[in-house]
């Protein structure tokens, strides 16, 4: 068997500075430490933290019994309130946002302050979307599919921004910004989906197209890699969606010829290298 894998494929600059920020706290940082909600959707990476010591607070009311130590805000953000909320606690604040989540934090801030519904395109029940939501000072609008967008319905009057969650869909956000342009609504539009993510589609997308088999890598709850999954699969029907090498079942494999491998933000690299040994071997 032949192997290619993207060169885009593992860890973005966002996920990377957030997972090694969390490695220097567990070393040097005040104790006990937590972060809010997984670090990473990747159940390797949580459970080696786990063993560092650092724990994962699942929501408001977990973080509400916390009284010392530090909590690390993850790549995908939070909104306001969290902040609010471990300032009022007197804990120590860590924060590992991605500078392009940021972005859309005072982005949508500065322009629903201005009197703009946002219109947040992505998953309503993401972790990063959720964070947006709470920069927002009036209620923001999420959609998902082009039924949502058609259905979508605003007084004339009432101008738009339009933003969109870093790991979406580029086509997908293509395609429902036309059909909002076709509403004739007073919009601005900001492309925030990031230009790693538009990457690793674009190449996931051409090597799923060359090959006979496509392998992706990521896990169980990471959207990107979720995302990356459906784009190759529209290529490539022998597309196979793996968390780890334990995962990879190299019987469907074996008469393959060229099998290709893309993986998602939140996948190291050793995982990677792992699958890719064992396609060669």
């Amino acid at each position: 068997m032949q192997v290619k894998v993207a060169r885009s494929a593992g860890f973005c600059f966002g996920v990377q500075r957030a997972v090694d920020t969390v490695y220097e706290q567990a070393e040097q940082g005040v104790r006990p430490i937590y972060t809010y909600g997984p670090i990473i959707h990747n159940e390797v990476v949580v459970r080696d933290l786990e063993e560092k010591g650092v724990r994962v607070l699942n929501g408001k009311e977990e973080l509400s019994c916390i009284t010392e130590g530090t909590v690390i805000i993850r790549s995908h953000g939070v909104g306001r309130e969290i902040y609010e909320q471990i300032s009022e606690q007197g804990l120590h604040c860590v924060d590992a946002t991605c500078p392009f989540v940021k972005k859309i934090h005072r982005t949508v801030e500065r322009e629903s302050a201005a009197g703009k519904q946002i219109v947040i395109i992505g998953n309503d029940r993401h972790p990063e979307v959720e964070g947006i939501k709470g920069w927002c000072s009036t209620p923001a609008v999420v959609l998902e599919s082009p039924e949502q967008a058609r259905n979508f319905e605003l007084p004339k009057t009432v101008p738009l921004c339009i933003v969109s969650q870093t790991t979406f869909n580029y086509k997908k956000f293509q395609d429902l910004v036309e059909i909002l342009d076709k509403k004739r609504y007073d919009r601005s539009v900001v492309n925030t989906i990031c230009n790693a993510t538009e990457e690793r589609q674009a190449e996931a997308r051409q090597i799923a197209g060359e090959v006979d088999a496509m392998i992706v890598i990521g896990g169980s709850h990471s959207s990107n890699t979720q995302k990356l999954f459906e784009i190759c699969s529209n290529e490539c029907k022998n597309t196979y969606y793996i968390q780890t090498v334990e995962d990879l079942d190299l019987g469907v494999l074996r008469s393959t010829g060229l099998i290709g491998i893309t993986a998602g933000a939140s996948t190291p690299k050793k995982i990677i290298e792992e699958v890719q040994t064992r396609c060669l071997n």
